[in-house]
């Protein structure tokens, strides 16, 4: 019987090494030779914006990269930032994201934008796929204990800057996503 309970804890243990493997990927860009380890699913927030339209949702997907340079490492947060009912002007969906606050389990970490492409984390194209088309893609600059924070922490919100705050929740529990922010960062 106790044979039985050591291959039952082996086996379980051996599959949560594997779904935490896999929870991230690595990508050598061939044009700019960095090495990006990158959370394999982003995770999603959203903010309800009814007055708008019935179903109407502003959506915000959170994916974290660690990037390597020769043993230089650096993090950066990926945001792509779209709306289910777009503005009438192109850039105003990108509004407001200039500077953001993650908060993790209320504790707020103010971020600047680094870049709007993939060339402010030093890379030559974008590791993470745009929800959808219209996306808009920002990157901060972050650190390791901001992202083990992160990782940490059993509440996450977002909120964009701009002339009124603009607070987005989780979409849901979203456990693989968020072994993947831990990933980064081990």
């Amino acid at each position: 019987m106790s044979r039985l309970v050591v291959v039952v804890l082996v086996t379980l243990m051996a599959a949560s090494c594997a779904s935490n493997e896999m929870a991230t990927r690595t990508f050598l860009d061939p044009l700019t030779s960095v090495t990006i380890t990158y959370a394999s699913k982003p995770i999603v927030f959203y903010r309800d914006v009814a007055g708008r339209a019935a179903y109407a949702k502003d959506y915000v997907y959170l994916g974290s990269l660690e990037v390597n340079r020769s043993g230089e490492y650096r993090y950066f947060l990926w945001l792509g930032i779209w709306k289910t009912m777009q503005d009438a002007r192109p850039g105003q969906t990108l509004d407001g994201f200039e500077s953001i606050v993650v908060f993790a389990d209320g504790e707020p970490l103010p971020l600047e934008v680094a870049g709007w492409t993939p060339a402010a984390a030093g890379a030559s194209e974008s590791v993470y796929i745009k929800p959808v088309a219209t996306a808009a893609e920002s990157y901060y600059q972050v650190t390791a204990d901001q992202l083990r924070l992160m990782a940490e922490a059993s509440d996450l919100r977002i909120q964009a800057g701009g002339t009124q705050a603009e607070v987005y929740e989780l979409w849901d529990e979203q456990r693989s996503a968020r072994y993947g922010l831990y990933g980064i960062v081990r």
